[in-house]
């Protein structure tokens, strides 16, 4: 029996710049963890982190699809090296901030700069749609960028929380600039997968986000972030809180590694429901799986809660990214795949930045709360999505 993911690498260039993205794809989950574990450790108040951190994520939201309208409409290989570039230097400049103890606001500066941090799964999922547009095989390398976002999740947090535990506390932001030069040079001089550059239409146009169905998702891929980056904030201050500020790592590598294993699954297996219908479906799963975290008592059930929370989470973004591919213009098909990654990435910044505060006002145990009401509000997204689809969109 062949193997559907092996299938997909017979394509020439297609390990090439699965491999370097892959590198540069770690900076993303790095960096925001890597800025919450920094500044806990320096300034001592999760408030600051979760709010440098929510900066962070608020500027990769906002400046991401922008970036990717300069790359649908220029190339990946002219916009990315500078994109890069710009967040490398805003890491490095937080990093020289928090180690000479510069001002505040310096922080929330160069945390903004660092958002330039193009996204790069988009894209990756770009270079697939052209090399298998309209072909079965697509969905399964959506799949399978779905699982490599959840490998990013399981390797990233953990190394950043290494490197600034054991080594010294700018060291997880600095290696996540490290591995975002290194990789984007590299992704970028895959030529031969690059995306063909399509001729835009005469006169300005709209945003993806005049689709309405493009709302729909983002809204409620923010929703999905929040409960993300609630995730982050809770593991620092609970693993702290239990003696153990290591095992933080722990707990965010079981929500990745729940999304995972669901991923890889959801990849090989054949449906004809429509996509509406499956939306709905993954989007009650994710909101019901985050009430057991109400009831965790220590890292172990904190860890069993977050793998069984992560389940859902790669399902619902293949299935989103499939509804984009047939609704947007294929010109358009990198701003539209980077809209529901800056959801996400607004939306983890609202819940690091919610939870950061309930952490220090309200105690560790009330933070959860954040991430019941973020699983509630991807329901009623999802249902609102699924109500409106178009039925060449709703069908899989």
């Amino acid at each position: 029996m062949s193997n559907p993911y092996r299938e997909l690498f017979k394509a020439p260039g297609a390990a090439g710049f699965v491999a370097a993205c892959a590198v540069a794809r770690l900076a993303l989950p790095m960096i925001g963890i890597g800025i919450i574990t920094m500044l806990s450790q320096v300034r001592g108040a999760y408030t600051l982190a979760g709010a440098v951190a929510a900066t962070f994520a608020l500027a990769t939201a906002l400046l991401a699809p922008r970036i990717s309208r300069l790359v649908d409409r220029h190339g990946q290989g002219k916009i990315l090296p500078l994109a890069a570039g710009v967040s490398v230097a805003g890491l490095v400049g937080l990093a020289v901030c928090v180690r000479t103890g510069a001002p505040d606001w310096t922080l929330f500066l160069f945390a903004a700069l660092a958002g330039s941090l193009p996204s790069m799964p988009a894209m990756a999922r770009a270079r697939w749609t052209e090399i298998y547009r309209d072909q079965p095989q697509l969905r399964t390398a959506y799949a399978l960028e779905s699982v490599f976002d959840e490998l990013s999740f399981i390797i990233g947090p953990p190394v950043a929380v290494g490197l600034c535990v054991v080594l010294f506390p700018e060291a997880g932001p600095l290696g996540a600039a490290l591995l975002l030069g290194l990789g984007v040079t590299a992704f970028v001089l895959q030529r031969a997968t690059a995306p063909a550059v399509q001729p835009r239409e005469a006169g300005r146009e709209a945003s993806v986000l005049s689709v309405p169905i493009m709302r729909h998702l983002t809204a409620m891929m923010a929703a999905m972030g929040v409960i993300v980056g609630t995730i982050d904030v809770m593991s620092v201050a609970f693993a702290r809180q239990q003696g153990l500020p290591a095992g933080a790592s722990v707990v965010l590598s079981a929500y990745a590694l729940g999304s995972c294993i669901a991923g890889l699954a959801f990849g090989v297996l054949k449906f004809r429901m429509p996509l509406a219908r499956m939306l709905a479906i993954a989007a009650a799963i994710t909101a019901f799986t985050t009430v057991p975290l109400l009831l965790v008592g220590d890292l172990l059930t904190l860890s069993l809660g977050v793998l069984l929370a992560g389940l859902s989470f790669a399902p619902t973004m293949i299935i989103a990214m499939a509804m984009v591919e047939g609704s947007v213009p294929g010109r358009r098909l990198t701003e539209g795949l980077t809209w529901l990654v800056t959801g996400l990435g607004a939306g983890v910044a609202a819940g690091a930045a919610l939870a950061g505060w309930i952490v220090d006002h309200r105690g560790v145990g009330a933070g959860f709360w954040t991430a019941v009401g973020a699983g509630a509000i991807v329901l009623l997204a999802a249902l609102y999505t699924a109500r409106g689809a178009k039925p060449a969109t709703a069908a899989a």
